[in-house]
Protein backbone atom coordinates (compact mmCIF):
# COMPACT_ATOMS: atom_id res chain seq x y z
CA UNK A 1 0.00 0.00 0.00
CA UNK A 2 1.28 3.45 -0.89
CA UNK A 3 1.24 5.97 1.92
CA UNK A 4 0.44 9.49 0.90
CA UNK A 5 0.06 12.70 2.74
CA UNK A 6 -2.11 15.63 1.82
CA UNK A 7 -0.40 18.86 0.84
CA UNK A 8 -2.47 21.79 1.99
CA UNK A 9 -1.90 25.34 0.83
CA UNK A 10 -1.80 28.00 3.53
CA UNK A 11 -3.70 30.47 1.36
CA UNK A 12 -7.46 30.12 1.03
CA UNK A 13 -8.73 28.58 -2.20
CA UNK A 14 -8.91 31.04 -5.09
CA UNK A 15 -12.57 31.08 -6.25
CA UNK A 16 -11.50 31.57 -9.88
CA UNK A 17 -9.28 28.47 -9.78
CA UNK A 18 -12.05 26.48 -8.15
CA UNK A 19 -14.57 27.63 -10.78
CA UNK A 20 -12.22 26.51 -13.57
CA UNK A 21 -11.60 23.18 -11.83
CA UNK A 22 -15.35 22.61 -11.50
CA UNK A 23 -15.91 23.36 -15.20
CA UNK A 24 -13.09 21.00 -16.19
CA UNK A 25 -14.50 18.29 -13.93
CA UNK A 26 -18.00 18.72 -15.36
CA UNK A 27 -16.68 18.62 -18.92
CA UNK A 28 -14.60 15.49 -18.30
CA UNK A 29 -17.48 13.71 -16.58
CA UNK A 30 -19.85 14.60 -19.43
CA UNK A 31 -17.30 13.46 -22.01
CA UNK A 32 -15.95 10.33 -20.31
CA UNK A 33 -18.54 9.45 -17.66
CA UNK A 34 -19.90 6.50 -19.60
CA UNK A 35 -17.58 4.30 -21.63
CA UNK A 36 -18.04 0.94 -23.30
CA UNK A 37 -15.59 -1.24 -21.37
CA UNK A 38 -15.01 -3.42 -24.45
CA UNK A 39 -13.34 -0.43 -26.17
CA UNK A 40 -9.92 -0.50 -24.54
CA UNK A 41 -8.78 2.81 -26.04
CA UNK A 42 -11.91 4.67 -24.92
CA UNK A 43 -11.57 3.11 -21.47
CA UNK A 44 -7.94 4.21 -21.11
CA UNK A 45 -8.74 7.69 -22.42
CA UNK A 46 -11.67 8.05 -20.02
CA UNK A 47 -9.57 6.95 -17.06
CA UNK A 48 -6.84 9.45 -17.93
CA UNK A 49 -9.31 12.29 -18.48
CA UNK A 50 -11.20 11.71 -15.25
CA UNK A 51 -8.00 11.26 -13.24
CA UNK A 52 -6.64 14.56 -14.56
CA UNK A 53 -9.94 16.33 -13.78
CA UNK A 54 -9.75 15.06 -10.20
CA UNK A 55 -6.13 16.26 -9.89
CA UNK A 56 -7.20 19.73 -11.08
CA UNK A 57 -10.02 19.88 -8.53
CA UNK A 58 -7.73 18.72 -5.72
CA UNK A 59 -5.10 21.26 -6.75
CA UNK A 60 -7.70 24.06 -6.73
CA UNK A 61 -8.78 23.00 -3.24
CA UNK A 62 -5.17 22.89 -2.03
CA UNK A 63 -5.47 19.19 -1.25
CA UNK A 64 -3.06 17.53 -3.67
CA UNK A 65 -1.55 14.21 -2.73
CA UNK A 66 2.19 14.62 -2.24
CA UNK A 67 2.98 11.15 -3.58
CA UNK A 68 0.86 11.95 -6.62
CA UNK A 69 2.97 15.00 -7.37
CA UNK A 70 6.16 12.95 -7.28
CA UNK A 71 4.95 9.87 -9.16
CA UNK A 72 5.90 9.54 -12.80
CA UNK A 73 2.86 9.26 -15.07
CA UNK A 74 2.40 6.01 -16.95
CA UNK A 75 2.24 5.82 -20.71
CA UNK A 76 -1.14 6.13 -22.47
CA UNK A 77 -0.99 2.46 -23.56
CA UNK A 78 -1.09 1.28 -19.91
CA UNK A 79 -4.54 -0.05 -19.05
CA UNK A 80 -5.91 1.52 -15.84
CA UNK A 81 -6.29 -1.95 -14.28
CA UNK A 82 -2.73 -2.98 -15.18
CA UNK A 83 -0.61 -2.50 -12.02
CA UNK A 84 2.74 -2.91 -13.78
CA UNK A 85 5.05 0.09 -14.19
CA UNK A 86 6.38 1.38 -17.50
CA UNK A 87 9.69 -0.14 -18.57
CA UNK A 88 11.06 2.99 -20.16
CA UNK A 89 10.09 5.91 -22.36
CA UNK A 90 7.20 5.95 -24.82
CA UNK A 91 8.63 4.53 -28.05
CA UNK A 92 5.76 3.20 -30.20
CA UNK A 93 2.16 3.82 -31.22
CA UNK A 94 -0.27 0.90 -31.15
CA UNK A 95 -3.25 1.18 -33.51
CA UNK A 96 -6.40 -0.93 -33.44
CA UNK A 97 -8.38 -2.05 -36.51
CA UNK A 98 -10.23 1.31 -36.59
CA UNK A 99 -6.94 3.28 -36.40
CA UNK A 100 -7.52 4.46 -32.84
CA UNK A 101 -4.15 4.54 -31.15
CA UNK A 102 -2.14 4.99 -28.01
CA UNK A 103 1.55 5.67 -27.52
CA UNK A 104 3.34 3.40 -25.13
CA UNK A 105 6.48 2.03 -23.58
CA UNK A 106 7.61 -1.37 -24.89
CA UNK A 107 6.01 -3.24 -21.99
CA UNK A 108 2.54 -1.69 -22.08
CA UNK A 109 2.48 -1.47 -25.88
CA UNK A 110 3.12 -5.23 -26.11
CA UNK A 111 0.36 -5.95 -23.58
CA UNK A 112 -2.04 -3.69 -25.48
CA UNK A 113 -1.13 -5.13 -28.88
CA UNK A 114 -1.66 -8.67 -27.57
CA UNK A 115 -5.17 -7.66 -26.48
CA UNK A 116 -6.26 -6.32 -29.89
CA UNK A 117 -7.64 -8.04 -32.97
CA UNK A 118 -5.99 -6.53 -36.04
CA UNK A 119 -3.68 -4.27 -34.05
CA UNK A 120 -0.52 -2.74 -35.49
CA UNK A 121 2.54 -1.12 -33.98
CA UNK A 122 4.66 1.73 -35.33
CA UNK A 123 7.83 3.22 -33.91
CA UNK A 124 7.77 6.87 -32.90
CA UNK A 125 10.24 9.12 -34.77
CA UNK A 126 12.73 9.26 -31.89
CA UNK A 127 12.47 5.57 -30.95
CA UNK A 128 15.53 3.33 -30.94
CA UNK A 129 15.97 1.23 -34.08
CA UNK A 130 13.89 -1.94 -33.95
CA UNK A 131 11.51 -0.75 -31.21
CA UNK A 132 8.35 -1.66 -33.12
CA UNK A 133 9.56 -5.16 -34.02
CA UNK A 134 10.61 -5.80 -30.40
CA UNK A 135 7.11 -4.80 -29.22
CA UNK A 136 5.53 -6.98 -31.94
CA UNK A 137 7.60 -9.99 -30.88
CA UNK A 138 6.94 -9.37 -27.19
CA UNK A 139 3.19 -9.21 -27.85
CA UNK A 140 3.36 -12.74 -29.23
CA UNK A 141 4.43 -13.98 -25.79
CA UNK A 142 1.73 -12.15 -23.81
CA UNK A 143 -1.85 -13.29 -23.27
CA UNK A 144 -4.61 -10.86 -24.19
CA UNK A 145 -5.58 -8.74 -21.18
CA UNK A 146 -2.56 -10.08 -19.29
CA UNK A 147 -3.23 -7.72 -16.38
CA UNK A 148 -6.33 -9.77 -15.49
CA UNK A 149 -4.59 -13.13 -15.13
CA UNK A 150 -0.89 -12.15 -15.10
CA UNK A 151 -0.14 -15.09 -17.37
CA UNK A 152 2.25 -15.43 -20.24
CA UNK A 153 1.69 -17.65 -23.25
CA UNK A 154 3.32 -21.02 -22.99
Amino acid sequence: MIHTSIHSVDNPTDPAELAVAIRVGQYMLATYGTVDSSDIFAYAQAHGGLAEALRIVLRALGAELVAEQQAAPRCPAAHPDDPTPCDGPTVVTVLDAANAGADGCKHHAARLLASLDGGRVYALPDAPAGAAIRVFKAAATVRPFAWTDRGERA
